[in-house]
Parts: C-alpha cells; structure tokens; sequence
C-alpha cells in the first residue's frame, strides 16, 4: 500500500503520487477501451441470479480493517463490472429507457470527478456554473422552448417531473402567503392521464397532498389522453370549488412512447390559468428533428418540462433536466437564505432552484456531448433509432409467428404467437395462454444474454417492449431479433404442451 508525505507529515492513504495515479488510470482506461471494443461480441448480460452475483461480492467479506493496493482494488472492481454487468451499452440493449452512454461522458465523469466542484453556488463552482447555465440555454433552444427560463441538471425524470410540479404547487400555494391554508391545500388539484409515469402518485405523497388530488383522465386507443375528459373534470372541478394546480401532459409514455395532445392541452390549461407540465423524460428530445409529430413541439407551450439526457442525449447516468418557464417562480419554489448562506456575488446559484444543496457536476457530460456531434448530430441519432423501431415494428408486423401491437416513437411492442394460437381473437382462454406465454418469454430473453426486451401490458395483453435508445443498434441486429423471439418463444411453448 502507498502512503506519501506531501501534507507536512499528514497520514493520507488515499493519495497517490502523480506517476501511480497516471499508470493506474491508464490501465483502466485500457480495460474500457477493451470493453467498448468488444461490446458487440459480449452477452448483453451474464444472467446470473440474486444469489450468485451477491456471492461473487461476498468473496470480500467483512469491512477490511487494513486496506489494499490501489491496483488490486481496481483490478478486481474492473473484474467485477465487466463481466457480470448487464450492459445498457450493448446493440441489443432495448430494454426500459436507458441509452447506451457515449465514451466523451465517461471521460466527463472523471474529469468533473477530478475537480469535484459543488454546483449549488456560484463561489463553490464558477467555471462549472456558467457550463451547466449554458448546458440549460442549450437544452431549451433543442426542445424551442424560452432561451430565458431557468433550469438546472438533477438526477433523471423523476425528479425533474418533482422540480416542475413543486414550482407549480407553490405558484398556486406562495410559500407564507394567505392562500396556502390546509383548508385550501386539501382542495389542490392535479390532472393526469392513466398512462402517466408513477412519478406522479411519489410526488402527490411527497408534498403532502391528499390521494384524491390525483384526477386520472382516460386516453384513447392509442394511449393518448382524451381532451374533452380532462376538459369536462377541470370545469366540474372549478364548479365545485377544487383548486386546479397542474395539468400533466407525457411526450412519450413509457409503456408506448405515446405522445398526448400537448398543444390542445396547453390552450385548455391557459383558459382555466391552470399550470401545464410537460413530462418529457422519454420523448422531449425528439422534439429537435425536423420529422417530430405536431403534438410533441408542443412542450414548448408549457409552464415547465422535464427531460433526460441520459435517454436521447446518451449522457451516461445521472443526468435528467428540469426547466421552469418563469425564473421567478422557479426561485421562488426553492430559495431559502438562512444567515450562514453568504455567497457574496450576484450570480446564478443552483441551490435556489432545486432540492439540493450539494451537487455534483452532472452537466459537464451532457456539454462535451452537445459540443462533440452538435444539434445535426444529435438529430441524426434520435431519427436513427425511430426508424429502426420502425423496421422491427414491420419486421414483426410480416412475421407470422409474431403480433406487432404498437409503434410510437421509438418504442414498438409486440407478442410471440404460437401456429395454433393465431387467429383466435377474442379467446379469453387463448389471451390467457399468450400472456402466460410471452411472460415467461420475457423472463428467459432477460437471462439469455442474447436480446433484453422489457414488457407492456395493454388492454389486457401481456406484450414484449423494445425501446430503442441506443446509438450502437444496427439495421442487422434488427433484422435478427424475430428469429431470437420466435426461437426462445417456441422452446417455452413446447414446455408449456408438456
């Protein structure tokens, strides 16, 4: 183990000299490198169980009194991570919402590491400030929203859906002022589609609203939310003394990627002054490329928006995006200056625009990126990865043995259907056996190393979900995904005959 003496006698283990930070940065560099190369070449997961990842961990027993080399500890961490990982960076990665991580964020992430600025004031972090600040000015102008809102870099979707819905409860609740009574507050009312995010029943906990705050409005066949519903619920809601908060609008559910009718919906929540929140965790950035439906330019309407660039902008996790129309109330939601903050000059300080105090350098990734490919990039890979959702999506529509469901964006669904189970619309037994069927399909897709899928349940039936979010998938490993379905799908049918 190494110890220097650099700090006039200071015992600091944990230092290391110049040369030995160079050469074990260097040896794992090259350890990524290698992984990055033969990525393609790897199971997408190793499919082991709870147990036996946990007894490969377990191999290192109890907290060590003595430490190690800093050369073995990293070896055996490199050992671990890249042999037992599922990797969301593999081609055939198209599970839940979670992209492939560019290599330029990676090099990010050690280099904010490196100096380790506190981005939640100005004096704690110039340079850092001023790129997340321009990271944000950046974002906005993608998705055409104001240049001058205010926004900051959290930890992903949920939260920044949180940062957008509190601006809203206190827009309508002013911290100290009148309005807020818990008489009044037990009357606050937010409305939401049936197919929003769950992030939606957290947050309603979260900041102490009752349960019957939530009005779930119905969407239609194609998962959208219905506009003279929420319409009809608003208006009776105001009849009967409710005290609308926000309108929730989903640019991308994460079952379909379906986009609601944001700019109708915008237009209704300026009628009813009501304020409108866009989640766009998913599909805001699809908002950018010239092919982008009308509806999803419509987050551009809205009172705040949530986005990920850990999705459609590739950044490497963390990195989600909140923005607030008005800056005023944005600060407003979150800024307490007890005596002891003295941050000394007139600047943007992100503690008065979010949860936390402490922050770390999220944006520093997510600026390389926008600056190494650059808008028309950025637009590239996102029509890139719709199209090839597109092509699975016909791939299956044309393959007997499968049922394409839906296509949104860049997420299709779909179920595997044996010979004797096609054509048997209406079945309840036959639905049941599809569903009992493409469960377990899932299941063993999710272990095979070969394809990971996750799952969507719509209108009853149990479908397999590709999202593709990956700028690493190719035309070819699309064209190899219905014979993997329809080879693993027809190994558990046979097991299920028996």
């Amino acid at each position: 183990m190494e110890s220097h003496d650099r700090s006039g006698g200071r015992y600091a283990p944990l230092d290391l000299s110049p040369e030995h930070f160079r050469a074990a940065g260097h040896a794992l560099v090259d350890r990524v490198a290698d992984l990055l190369a033969t990525m393609r070449a790897r199971p997408v997961t190793a499919g082991l169980s709870v147990s036996d990842v946990r007894a490969l961990v377990d191999v290192f027993g109890r907290m060590p009194d003595e430490g190690s080399d800093v050369d073995l500890v990293l070896s055996q961490a490199t050992d671990l991570l890249t042999a037992h990982s599922l990797f969301n960076g593999h081609p055939k990665f198209l599970g839940y919402i979670t992209s492939s991580p560019a290599p330029i964020g990676m090099l990010a992430d050690l280099l904010a590491a490196a100096v380790n600025p506190n981005v939640g004031a100005w004096t704690l972090s110039p340079v850092a400030t001023e790129i997340e600040a321009q990271t944000i000015r950046w974002i906005a102008e993608l998705l055409g929203y104001p240049e001058e809102s205010s926004g900051l870099l959290v930890s992903g979707g949920n939260e920044a859906n949180f940062v957008g819905v509190y601006a809203a409860l206190r827009a309508v609740f002013p911290r100290g002022g009148s309005e807020r009574t818990l008489e009044r507050m037990g009357k606050a009312t937010i409305y939401a589609s049936s197919e929003t995010h769950t992030w939606i029943e957290k947050a309603l906990d979260m900041f102490g609203l009752p349960p019957d705050a939530l009005r779930s409005i119905r969407v239609d066949a194609a998962r959208r939310l219905v506009l003279d519903d929420l319409a009809q619920r608003l208006a009776a809601d105001v009849q009967d003394g409710r005290v609308p908060v926000a309108v929730i609008g989903t640019a991308g559910t994460v079952s379909t990627g379906a986009i609601d009718p944001l700019p109708a919906m915008a237009a209704l929540c300026r009628q009813h002054r009501v304020w409108f929140h866009v989640d766009g965790a998913y599909g805001g950035f699809a908002a950018m490329i010239p092919s982008a439906p009308d509806d999803i330019r419509g987050l551009a309407l809205a009172d705040s928006v949530a986005v990920d660039p850990h999705k459609w902008l590739y950044a490497p996790l963390e990195a989600g995006c909140a923005l607030v129309r008005d800056p005023a109330q944005h600060r407003a939601a979150f800024s307490y200056h007890p005596p002891y903050y003295n941050f000394g000059v007139e600047a943007t300080n992100f503690v008065d625009y979010g949860p936390q105090n402490s922050r770390g350098f999220r944006a520093l990734k997510v600026w390389m990126g926008l600056r190494q490919v650059g808008r028309r990039g950025y637009e590239r890979m996102i029509a890139d990865d719709i199209a090839l959702a597109r092509a699975l999506y016909e791939r299956l529509a044309a393959d007997a043995r499968c049922e394409a469901a839906t296509l949104s964006l860049s997420i299709a669904t779909f179920r595997y259907v044996p010979e004797a189970y096609r054509h048997r619309s209406g079945d309840v037994a036959a639905e049941e056996y599809l569903n009992t069927l493409n469960k377990a399909l899932q299941g063993r897709l999710e272990v095979s190393g070969e394809l990971f899928v996750s799952n969507a349940v719509i209108d009853g039936r149990y479908l397999l979900r590709a999202c593709i979010v990956n700028f690493r998938t190719s035309a070819r490993d699309i064209a190899e995904i219905p014979d993997i379905i329809a080879r693993h799908g027809e190994a558990i049918h046979t097991e299920l005959q028996r």
